[in-house]
């Protein structure tokens, strides 16, 4: 009977809902490669359960209203065709309802929205210029443990889908376009994915526009790790989403690395070889990247920023 109370609960939260801020800037976008800790900074950000969440609206397949979109779009921050800004709009301000969007909302009467998707790294400078006030958040992990994962769950790499963007190439890929057609592993295909959705955001913000929030500091100093992504978000921590961040009933992954120490920021190792890794500094080095993750687990975040264009 609990279960079926829980699950009817988990329904009505997801369909019967009211969202009354339609302003863009009562929006808090989560962006971030696949497997790289979106879901658990999305949690941290709405441990209050006071923003109405939106699951993944940028994926095409499963969203009617971005069907055209392609699968990882990548638009300059001029384009103004409201074939794209249209259904933007919708997902930013709230206006759409969906069943896979609403899938996790448990928010019936919200005035914030926390948007999470790990599909839309290459909208992102876009969708700031468009829609001025939306707050961003950029999760990055190491690409070895990011690939790592995508490999055990057999996620293809969907690589072409850059090569086959002539604008993304002219903007940024171009002195890298004929490594990436040469990749021939699914492991190197990973390692570019993950260079492309975290370079090209870096290249296009400046520090301050969006916050880069790292997964092993977050394991390792979640305290300050919190603060910092607060004093961006211009919210006070206190020790209710200290102790959120150590409840694995709640973030299982995430808690599980907390509470043994951080241990996760090392987990990938004991399945990508020396070679492997070696390789992965070699596609970061092309990108410059190199400097933000290496051989070692964990990131230089001043590197990070510092690729950031000066203000």
């Amino acid at each position: 009977m609990g279960k079926f109370i829980g699950k009817l609960q988990r329904r009505i939260h997801s369909r019967l809902f009211v969202d009354t801020n339609p302003k863009p800037g009562a929006s808090v976008f989560v962006a971030g490669t696949g497997r790289s800790g979106t879901t658990w900074v999305a949690d941290i950000v709405n441990f209050r359960n006071d923003h109405r969440v939106l699951f993944e609206p940028f994926f095409p397949q499963k969203v009617g209203l971005v069907r055209h979109f392609r699968y990882r779009q990548y638009l300059r921050p001029d384009n103004d065709d409201p074939v794209y800004v249209e259904p933007a709009r919708a997902i930013l301000t709230g206006r759409i309802r969906n069943p896979w969007i609403d899938r996790e909302n448990r928010k019936l009467w919200a005035s914030r929205r926390l948007i999470k998707d790990i599909r839309a790294n290459l909208l992102l400078r876009w969708m700031h210029t468009r829609f001025p006030g939306l707050g961003m958040i950029l999760i990055f992990r190491h690409p070895c443990a990011v690939a790592n994962s995508k490999l055990k769950l057999r996620w293809s790499t969907h690589l072409s889908e850059f090569l086959e963007q002539p604008e993304l190439i002219e903007d940024f890929l171009s002195p890298v376009q004929a490594a990436m057609a040469a990749a021939r592993t699914e492991f190197e295909k990973h390692v570019f994915l993950w260079c492309v959705e975290n370079y090209v955001p870096l290249r296009q913000f400046r520090r301050g526009e969006l916050h880069l929030a790292f997964y092993e500091p977050f394991c390792q100093h979640p305290r300050s790790e919190t603060e910092r992504l607060f004093s961006f978000l211009g919210r006070q921590v206190d020790e209710k989403v200290l102790s959120h961040l150590k409840n694995p009933s709640t973030m299982v992954r995430a808690g599980s690395a907390i509470l043994s120490g951080g241990s996760l920021t090392d987990s990938w190792r004991k399945d990508i070889s020396n070679d492997q890794i070696k390789r992965c500094t070699e596609i970061l080095r092309l990108f410059g990247l190199d400097k933000v993750y290496g051989e070692d687990s964990l990131p230089d975040i001043e590197e990070a920023y510092a690729m950031m264009p000066p203000p």
